[in-house]
Order: structure tokens, then sequence, then C-alpha cells
């Protein structure tokens, strides 16, 4: 353990980042910055191509960081698993989906966890941060490294440490967001919490990889029924005729007991929908249901409906019907400012605006194309022309980039899913 301290706070360690997505690439190059050589390992023959050509795949990375960290050598990418011989500390980022029963893919961690036990060698760290349920790293993962020759907290280490990445964020990032560690033993734990320190600004260490799992799932289930009660609040608003956004403003004056959260068309990304329901299964195989993750499933799962509604009403305000009408969606992406579409609400809301009957289009910058459910189409580009072709305009991902002013402007008619016209008081304008 000591000569593994020796090379972490030394800078000599070689570090590794298995999985180069949103995650482990952004914690790839924060690695290198501060001192180490870093190598990346991704099964994805097309990922590694690019970054060897020094471009980047994802939003927050500039090509011209990969590049020069790639020129230099301080940064390696490769699909060979072997690397992992090589390697002093390997960081595991690769997904954790959910089956098509809504139970935890474990596939990933599994293969990964399979791999590493082929080329792993006395003395490393490794550490988990896939978002997974608790009990993973010790139930799951340790028993496929341990074996019948290596002893955890002897021959290596292992601990969790769970991601907190928000893509598109310009003030919090890998550095000063303070990181948790859980190790399988206190040796674990403190290799780890030395690891990170290099690169993060504060380390939180709590007592077990079990604790710093559930510390991930609290985090987003948190903010998963916040959501679904802001959201249901939004319709019974706008069943009452009040304006869900002016409540919202009103109550966040509130100096204590209050934190604001806000509607939408429903939720996106990789983390917020699916995280609950890891808390729920395991929830269930220990023999207790969440009833508030669950309701609060139902209610976000719900509000692309919604939308859809008030769309539906929005046209009949004007005499139209969905069908036949030319509707153009604003931003595919889950949040703004970001090019990630995994699990967007504006898929849904399109998919049952095709059916419908809707003539549809869509402008996002960040997603070029989209091909969902047979609905298979290109960003298209604002124009005044192209404006007034158009029978309604939907805000549902609401870019900092997109020209309101030309929006408000040239739309027949706007449903404005997430507030982005606040302020702006016109007759054709519909608010969630």
């Amino acid at each position: 353990m000591e000569k593994l301290l020796e090379k972490i706070k030394t800078k000599k360690a070689k570090i590794g980042i298995i999985g180069l997505g949103y995650v482990g690439l952004p914690l790839a190059l924060e690695f290198v910055r501060s001192g180490y050589c870093v190598t990346g390992i991704d099964r994805n023959k097309d990922h590694v191509a690019s970054l060897n050509r020094g471009k980047s795949y994802i939003g927050d990375v500039k090509d011209e960081d990969i590049a020069q960290f790639v020129e230099k050598r301080l940064f390696l990418v490769t699909d060979d698993a072997s690397a992992i011989s090589t390697l002093d500390a390997i960081s595991i980022c690769v997904p954790t989906p959910l089956t098509k029963t809504k139970d935890p893919d474990m596939s990933y961690i599994i293969n990964v966890s399979q791999e590493i036990k082929k080329h792993m060698r006395k003395g490393q760290l490794l550490v988990l941060e896939s978002t997974t349920y608790p009990g993973t790293t010790e139930e799951l993962v340790l028993p496929i490294l341990e074996g019948d020759t290596l002893r955890v907290g002897k021959d290596f280490y292992l601990a969790f440490s769970p991601e907190r990445v928000d893509p598109g964020n310009k003030v919090y990032s890998i550095r000063n967001v303070p990181k948790v560690v859980g190790g399988v033993t206190k040796q674990c734990t403190e290799l780890a919490m030395s690891l990170y320190g290099q690169i993060v600004e504060k380390i939180v260490p709590v007592t077990s990889t079990k604790v710093a799992e559930m510390v991930k799932l609290l985090e987003n289930t948190f903010r998963s029924v916040n959501i679904a009660l802001v959201n249901e609040i939004a319709v019974m608003a706008e069943r009452i005729g009040i304006d869900v956004w002016e409540v919202i403003d009103a109550a966040r004056t509130k100096p204590f007991g209050f934190m604001s959260f806000y509607p939408g068309p429903g939720l996106g990304g990789h983390c917020i929908p699916i995280d609950p329901l890891y808390l729920s299964w395991v929830a269930k195989k220990n023999g207790f249901e969440l009833r508030f993750v669950a309701l609060a499933d139902q209610i976000n799962s719900a509000m692309p409906e919604f939308v859809v509604e008030k769309i539906t009403d929005a046209l009949n305000n004007f005499e139209k019907s969905v069908k036949g009408s030319a509707i153009h969606i604003l931003g595919v992406a889950y949040k703004k400012d970001v090019g990630d579409i995994r699990e967007s609400p504006a898929l849904e809301i399109m998919h049952q605006l095709k059916n419908k009957g809707a003539k549809l289009t869509y402008s996002d910058p960040y997603i070029p194309e989209i091909n969902y459910h047979g609905l298979c189409t290109k960003s298209k580009t604002h124009t005044k022309e192209f404006f007034s072709k158009i029978d309604c305009s939907v805000i549902v991902t609401d870019h900092c980039c997109f020209d309101y002013d030309l929006i408000v402007s040239h739309s027949k008619l706007i449903v404005d899913t997430r507030n982005a016209l606040k302020g702006v008081n016109r007759k054709h304008i519909f608010r969630l």
C-alpha cells in the first residue's frame, strides 16, 4: 500500500480509465492536467480512433485538449484490455442502463470486472464510478476480482466513488465538486482518497462502498421526486388558471425551507430518470416498496403526454387540429446546451405527435439528426420564411443559442414548456 500511495503522491502512478464516455473522458483529462500519464480503455473502436486523431465526441471536451495530450503521449487511448496490467490505479466508468423490465443491467460492470481479472496484478487500486445499486461493489465486483488467489486490502484495493458530472455546467466541474469515496477496507478508502485528492478540491470519505453507492441514488432520487412534485403542481395550476412559474418565483423568496425546482416536459439524461429505479429495485429485493419513487416515476413519465395535450389545446384555440398541422420542436436534447439525447422527453413528445398525424420538424444545433420509432429527420435552420410555414413551435429544450426574438416575432403559435420566454406576454404564447 505504501508503495502505491507514494506513486500517487509523486505523480508517478500510471492511471487508467475504463469507459471514455461523458464521465470517463473528462476524468481522464483532469488526471492528465494534474501531471499523470493516463491510459484510456474503451471497446468502442470508433471512439478510440477519434481520440487518437485528437477529435472529441463529448461536448464539454475540446479537440485541442485531446490533441495536445495524445501528441505528447500523456494520454494513451486503446481498445486493448491487456493495458490494464501496466496500470497502478483504474477508474471504471462504464454504462449502467436498465433492462426492458426496468431492472438494473449489470452486464457492463460484470464484463469489465471479468476483463480486469484477466489482466490485473498485485498492488493495483480499482475504483468503480458507474452509478449502481447499494451492494454492487462488494457483492458483485469483489467476488469476481478476488477469486482464489487475491485478497482485497492486501493484494489489491477496491473502492466506489460516484460520478457527479453535470454536462454543460460552466460553474461546477470535476475539480470543484466534492468527491465521495468509500472503500471495501480502510486501506482502500485511504488510497482512493489520495488518488482523487490530486484532482478534486474536497474529498468526502464514507464508511463503506454501500454508503457511497447509496449517496448517488439519493441525490438523483431527491431531484426526481421534487421535479415530480412541481410537475404535478404545474398540471393542477393549469387546471385552475394559475401561472405556476409565478408561484415558484414567489415561493423562492423564502430564505429557508424551500428549494426551487421547475416543471418541464419530462425527465431525460442517463441519471435522473434511471437512478431512482435502481433504488426501487434494491428496495423490492429487500421486501420494501418505495412508494414516493414509484409515484414520481409515474408523474414524470406522464409529462410528455401532458405537453401533447397542451399543444392540442393551443392549436384548438387557433381552430386547428394536431392532424395535418406543421409542428416544429425547438430542442431535442435532454437538457439545455448539451448534445445528449438519452431518455429525452422530446423524443416521446415527437412520437406521440407523429401518431396523431402531425407534420414534424425540429431544430437542435447539438443534435444534427434523430432516428426514433421510425421518425428519421435532420435539424432545420431557423429563418423567417421557415416559421411562416409552421403552425406551432414547441420549446422543449431551451438552448441559449436559439434566437428567441426571431422565434417570437415570426411564429404563429408557441408552446413554451421551459418558461424560456419569461416576461414575454403575447396572445400566441402558451406556457406549461
